[in-house]
């Protein structure tokens, strides 16, 4: 064979690979609104930085005629390229080749990937359209499932993993990215569930369509399980480059800097008018929020969950900071089970990952309810405090206006380890509301709504206002919020070279 012939028989070997499942099945899944494995990769990496691993992998299976349908690189496409010049790992599910399913062959390409990228401090991002494990392989199939489980743990708060759900995603394979640390699903085309809408219909005589079930909003809305939507691959793509361009390669990392054309000591005068006069009447937080991060610009992070909260990546002088903030707009921004656990992982992400921590507080208790209390809301609301009291990056507070009983606690005080803890005039820092501590303190004692008004206003003055609590030291500082972003820059500066470290142990026991 000739050295000419040779190199022709690669590049047929190449061309036969890219094809997949072929021309026709490329246009099935561009009908369905879906693009196909390298598409997606070559819309997610910088141009022309794509580097394909294992790309002539076949499965080894016999059974079932296997042997004789064999397709090059097995509906896996695996690989290294970059984002923003920076080095990511990356596999996509190929659904043209065998619907995506997992073969013990395709499975090991991906520990491969999943390996090289914790030798060399990098992310994996998964592209996931796969119709589950390869029945015809059997256990085989699971073990690969189970290999691939057992590395999303062990590289779990080391490399950021980010999944993206690009089609259906059932079974198995769903459990592999619900350990990653985000999940992006598409609207109308992605689906996530442990059992399909026909074994529910046998089992529990449910009838549920697969976008009730398991669709991109289902997901981000009602369970919680994703944490971005996007219209299309093409917007995933987009904002997947949009959330790596926040976080470190690894954990030994700083989180990447740009430069900051936004002035530092940018005043903001209509933050004086924010917050209402009425204790009572709601306003959102994101009018504070982004006057004070560079260039208005924020990533949130499952802003259709638990919106009592708001949590996601911003930029203060081109530093990359997470936020999390209660949100006075919905149900006047109480902790409830939701919205602790969203904040909670949120806040153990950032830690992980040396993204310096800022939260904006404006709570006026946990939810009561026989529907909370019945759900665990103590140990759920307990996750909150765990992740806020066992983080170590700087942590920097803001109250606004509420930070009554426990939640005052809860929400990143001084006394769980907060490292700057700011006030506006307006913050009432309390064990409770005026209205209800009056009723304890004066119970039988008040006659007419009078003296209850008095009393009412007497304590707000005395006990819910800043000045109580920076008195004792547990407030820093009490600032004008017009000069919020001057402030935040200042004690995240004063902060960046903050050296702490949790007890050695083998790991926590957060209360799950």
């Amino acid at each position: 064979m000739s050295l000419q012939s040779k190199i022709e028989l690669l590049e047929q070997k190449r061309r036969q690979a890219e094809l997949g499942g072929g021309k026709e099945r490329i246009e099935r899944q561009h009908k369905a609104g879906r693009k196909t494995a390298r598409e997606r990769i070559n819309a997610l990496l910088d141009p022309g930085t794509f580097v394909e691993i294992d790309e002539f992998v076949t499965h080894r299976a016999t059974d079932f005629g296997m042997d004789k349908n064999k397709i090059l690189g097995d509906g896996l496409v695996s690989g290294y390229g970059k984002i923003d010049g920076r080095l990511m790992f990356v596999f996509a599910q190929d659904f043209t080749v065998f619907g995506g399913s997992l073969s013990r062959a395709n499975a090991d390409k991906i520990v491969k990937i999943m390996d090289m990228a914790m030798k060399m401090g990098a992310p994996v991002i998964g592209l996931n359209d796969s119709g589950g494990a390869r029945i015809q392989e059997g256990v085989e199939s699971l073990a690969g499932y189970a290999d691939i489980f057992y590395r999303n743990v062990r590289s779990s708060g080391v490399i950021p993993q980010i999944s993206a759900i690009l089609g259906p995603c059932a079974g198995g394979a769903v459990y592999s990215p619900a350990i990653t640390d985000f999940i992006m699903m598409v609207k109308e085309t992605s689906y996530m569930f442990v059992t399909g809408p026909d074994v529910i219909k046998t089992v529990t005589n449910e009838e549920v369509t697969m976008e009730e079930l398991g669709g991109a909003m289902t997901h981000n809305q009602k369970s919680g399980v994703a944490h971005f939507t996007a219209e299309d691959d093409d917007q995933a793509m987009i904002m997947i480059r949009e959330l790596m361009s926040f976080l470190p390669s690894n954990n030994m990392e700083d989180p990447p800097v740009k430069v900051c054309t936004d002035d530092l000591c940018r005043e903001e005068p209509k933050l004086d008018e924010v917050i209402p006069p009425d204790p009572n009447k709601p306003y959102d937080m994101m009018d504070i929020i982004m006057p004070v991060i560079d260039n208005n610009h924020f990533l949130e992070v499952q802003p259709h969950y638990a919106k009592n909260i708001i949590v996601g990546f911003a930029r203060i002088a081109g530093k990359p900071v997470g936020i999390v903030a209660n949100q006075p707009a919905v149900l006047a921004g109480v902790l409830d089970i939701n919205s602790s656990t969203k904040a909670a992982r949120f806040v153990r992400f950032c830690d992980a990952f040396n993204i310096p921590l800022i939260t904006f507080e404006d709570v006026p208790g946990f939810l009561p309810g026989t529907t909370q209390e019945f759900g665990g809301i103590i140990k759920h609301g307990a996750k909150l405090l765990y992740a806020f009291a066992e983080a170590t990056v700087p942590k920097i507070t803001i109250i606004t206006r509420k930070a009554y009983g426990g939640a005052y606690d809860v929400m990143s005080s001084k006394h769980i380890g907060a490292d700057y803890n700011f006030a506006y005039p307006t913050a009432e820092i309390a064990v409770m509301g005026p209205e209800g501590a009056v009723n304890i303190i004066y119970r039988n004692k008040i006659n007419t709504d009078d003296e209850r008004q008095k009393a009412v206003e007497e304590y707000r003055e005395n006990f819910a206002s800043p000045y109580k609590a920076a008195e004792l030291g547990y407030i820093d500082e009490i600032i004008f919020p017009h000069n919020t972003r001057k402030k935040l820059v200042q004690a995240l500066e004063m902060t960046q070279n903050k050296s702490a470290s949790n007890p050695p142990k083998k790991h926590g026991n957060i209360p799950l």
